[in-house]
């Protein structure tokens, strides 16, 4: 990426890539035992859950696959844009995914599938707000794409290739504060248990207030990266 990453687009990403950490750590250590930002894994225990004839794990696992790519749509009708560019509606779905941790809460503590599912689905959301900045992928609620990006990287720049320093970067932020989302998660959790949750709740809220705030400064002032 030949142009600087405007500070926001930094910002943005440490704060989701840690919010998603914490989210999934909660998903891990909860009463489920089950990825909630990612659906590799998930898809997997779908099919061992179908050719093992366990209905009710098959169900909540394909409830939570549908949620995701319900998040997912929302953000479509939403941001309409596979591009991240400032003026876009972010504040707005992330002010949607802080309502929906909130309310997963309650249903977490009662061990109902509705906390997974709303969790899953917000994590859709933040997904899919942006796909690429400047070639760059960017993805916050799970690390394989940025681990992937990496180890491409490391070959290109072994093999001589031009080293986008930027790009690596960015990967490499996302992986850190995804990793200490999910520490802060699992210390919080053995704590705390569900009202872990609230801090990303907060951050993704306190994220889209801010966002709108940096829009608006943006408007009087053009030349703000």
């Amino acid at each position: 990426m030949a142009e600087r990453l405007p500070t926001w687009v930094w910002v943005g990403a440490a704060a989701l890539a840690s919010v998603a950490g914490m989210v999934n750590v909660v998903g891990f250590l909860g009463f489920q035992q089950q990825a909630v930002t990612h659906l590799t894994g998930n898809t997997s225990l779908l099919a061992a859950a179908l050719v093992t004839g366990d209905a009710g794990v098959a169900l909540g696992l394909a409830a939570m696959l549908v949620a995701f790519v319900a998040g997912a749509m929302l953000s479509g009708l939403l941001v309409q844009d596979s591009t991240l560019r400032l003026g876009r509606r972010y504040g707005v779905a992330l002010s949607i995914e802080s309502l929906m941790l909130l309310a997963s809460i309650p249903l977490f503590r009662g061990q109902h599938l509705g906390g997974p599912i709303l969790a899953a689905m917000a994590c859709g959301l933040q997904n899919a707000m942006a796909t690429t900045y400047s070639g760059a992928l960017v993805r916050t609620s799970h690390v394989s794409g940025m681990f992937t990006d990496l180890g491409i990287m490391i070959g290109h720049a072994l093999r001589g290739l031009p080293l986008g320093r930027r790009r690596l970067a960015l990967c490499a932020l996302v992986i850190c504060f995804f990793f200490f989302g999910g520490v802060v998660g699992a210390v919080l959790f053995a704590k705390i248990r569900y009202a872990t949750l609230y801090l990303p709740a907060a951050l993704t809220g306190g994220a889209g207030l801010g966002y709108f705030a940096y829009r608006q400064l943006a408007v009087r002032r053009p030349g703000l990266p």
